[in-house]
């Protein structure tokens, strides 16, 4: 797994790193039960504090994103969400609400916006169908 850190963000890195693997997870990129890397040598690569990476991966593990296996390492749980339904719903809010938010800033219509957001299911749907080794471009679209 390929992490990107944008240091002027605003966003802490650590959370970064959380949405990245929940991305990674969620598109199939990431496969119930294979390893993340382990903290030190991940640390070394980003040239982070081993804290940011523990942090990162501890959030993870609250999340019911990850397990770890001592000795072992961390690895990506099977999709059994400890969350019920109506804190799935509240984070799945707070995302939505904040895409919403975004495409008001850059001035997107709202047809626009939708039909990005179709796009991107279709694009996690084939991706999630398409299995290992393979991988598809995103397709990208100007907006008026």
């Amino acid at each position: 797994m390929l992490f990107q850190i944008d240091f002027k963000s605003g966003k802490p890195v650590y959370l970064q790193l959380v949405d990245q693997v929940r991305y990674a997870a969620a598109s199939g990129a990431l496969r119930p039960g294979e390893p993340l890397p382990s903290i030190r040598p991940l640390a070394e690569e980003l040239r982070l504090n081993r804290n940011t990476i523990a942090k990162a991966y501890s959030e993870l593990e609250n999340q019911g994103i990850i397990e770890t296996v001592p000795g072992k390492g961390c690895f990506l749980k099977a999709n059994n969400t400890p969350f019920t339904k109506a804190v799935r719903h509240k984070l799945l809010l707070t995302e939505i609400d904040e895409a919403v938010v975004t495409a008001h800033h850059l001035q997107v219509e709202r047809e626009p916006f939708l039909e990005l957001v179709e796009e991107r299911l279709d694009y996690f749907e084939r991706k999630a169908s398409l299995g290992d080794g393979e991988d598809e471009k995103p397709t990208e679209r100007k907006t008026p």
